[in-house]
């Protein structure tokens, strides 16, 4: 695989895209959709994600965090790859063509809309980079339910018309839990080199069998989090279709339980992508219709 490819890292990608497809499902709804923010929203959103893979690829690849003996993908920097100053560049280059797509947004929506690119990108970057990266301390799915779930749902509403909703809450809630199954399970795999490396992740922390605990809870907490979107929020019953579809990810627990091999590590990741997008793509057509 072409090592930039790789270091994008595709299949988390998902990630980025799902909030944003809940978020402009509320616009339909609302009747203020527009296709090209819509387009805009999207690209700049993926765009973002593969700067965050960018900087940390080659933060964990200087810290010497994913050595020879971790089970997942390659990573780019740490195998010679790709050299930090490319690495670094490369995240520059991404960034300066989300920059175009935050500044239509911000002509589009108002100021807000760099309030949130920016803290999105500080927040980003000192997952795995810095003096102190929180990512090494534990704190990194808080990062990712607030920046993956809660503030790219709504903004991703607000984006249309310039306007906060907050019926997009429970929805966005649902997205944030999502996205952090994903990293809880990222984190589960590397637990043996992440711990031997220092870094203390929220994973390493719980141990194995309490962090697949605590990714089947995600699942669980999505589906109740949809659910109070019908009583307190105004959604229409059929919501409960995609509440219903994240209990799947019990299912990829067991196999995240049992996991051994990077193959299979692999193949739960991407499953818990993937059941992202379509809760996603559920929730929000149930929302339209």
């Amino acid at each position: 695989m072409n090592p930039w490819v790789l270091a994008a890292r595709p299949p988390t990608l998902w990630a980025a895209v799902a909030p944003v497809l809940v978020g402009s499902a509320f616009a339909v709804r609302d009747e203020v959709f527009r296709a090209d923010v819509f387009a805009v929203t999207v690209v700049t959103a993926v765009l973002i994600q593969v700067a965050v893979n960018f900087a940390n690829d080659v933060g964990d690849g200087i810290k010497g965090t994913d050595s020879s003996d971790r089970i997942g993908p390659p990573r780019a920097v740490a195998l010679g790859l790709i050299s930090p100053q490319h690495m670094w560049r490369g995240v520059a280059v991404v960034l300066g063509i989300a920059t175009v797509g935050g500044i239509y947004l911000t002509w589009v929506a108002g100021w807000p809309v760099i309030a949130i690119g920016v803290a999105s990108i500080i927040a980003s970057f000192g997952y795995t980079n810095g003096p102190r990266p929180y990512g090494y301390l534990g704190l990194g799915e808080l990062f990712v339910f607030v920046f993956f779930g809660l503030v790219a749902t709504i903004g991703a509403r607000f984006v249309h018309d310039g306007t906060w909703q907050a019926d997009t809450i429970p929805s966005a809630v649902a997205m944030g839990f999502l996205a952090t199954a994903i990293l809880v399970a990222n984190n589960i795999r590397d637990i043996p080199t992440d711990e031997a490396a220092g870094k203390r992740t929220l994973a390493v922390r719980l141990g194995r069998t309490r962090s697949v605990w605590l990714y089947i809870a995600l699942f669980i907490a999505t589906s109740v989090s949809i659910s109070l979107g019908v009583r307190y929020a105004g959604y229409p019953a059929t919501v409960v279709l995609a509440g219903l579809l994240s209990l799947v990810g019990i299912w990829l627990g067991r196999g995240l339980s049992r996991a051994t091999s990077g193959q299979a590590f692999i193949a739960v990741l991407k499953g818990t992508a993937r059941l992202q997008l379509a809760v996603a793509a559920v929730l929000s057509l149930t929302l339209i219709l």
